[in-house]
């Protein structure tokens, strides 16, 4: 018998175990899902975590706007009311929702006038990202101007989203809601 007809079977059956293995499809979307699985959740995880922290920021707002109600309308001035009370209910209008014990900071200062009040873009933190302590508490009086700043140090979930949401050293986005108002002649 000759080589040459051997072979052809052999050929014949390697080529059809070749053509049955690519046709065989049987956990292929598992393979696939593998290849694009991390990607996916985390633009999914990073989608979840920005919404969290433009929901949280809109929860920030709504406590200064309340919380300066009480400076604008002059109830704080007359109590003598300290920082601590701006802060207490600041925090009672965030529906617990943010842990206020030692991420809230407040900055209430008095001016002349609104130009003199432009607080710009820029946030109270140093050059190595660490938040600046240089805040006040002045409610100011009847008639006058008052910026109210209210920072919170927002922790990141995300690894990999942290370091392009981040804008504090520690991994932390520092969230911010400021209220400008002339007060009352109260």
């Amino acid at each position: 018998m000759c080589t040459k007809h051997k072979k052809k079977p052999q050929l014949r059956l390697w080529r059809n175990r070749l053509n049955d293995f690519a046709k065989n499809k049987e956990g292929i979307v598992a393979v696939e899902f593998a290849l694009i699985a991390a990607p996916f959740f985390l633009l999914v995880f990073g989608l979840l975590e920005i919404a969290l922290i433009f929901f949280m920021t809109t929860t920030l707002d709504y406590g200064v706007t309340q919380a300066s109600r009480q400076i604008r309308t002059g109830e704080l001035q007359s109590k003598a009311a300290v920082k601590s009370d701006f802060a207490t209910l600041v925090c009672g209008n965030l529906f617990d929702l943010l842990d206020c014990s030692n991420r809230l900071h407040i900055d209430v200062q008095r001016y002349e006038d609104f130009v003199a009040s432009n607080a710009g873009d820029t946030l109270p933190l140093n050059e190595d990202g660490t938040l600046q302590n240089n805040f006040q508490y002045n409610p100011g009086g009847p008639s006058e101007i008052v910026l109210v700043q209210v920072y919170y140090e927002w922790s990141l979930i995300t690894p990999i989203m942290s370091s392009a949401l981040k804008n504090m050293n520690d991994g932390k986005r520092l969230l911010h809601s400021t209220a400008v108002f002339r007060n009352e002649p109260f």
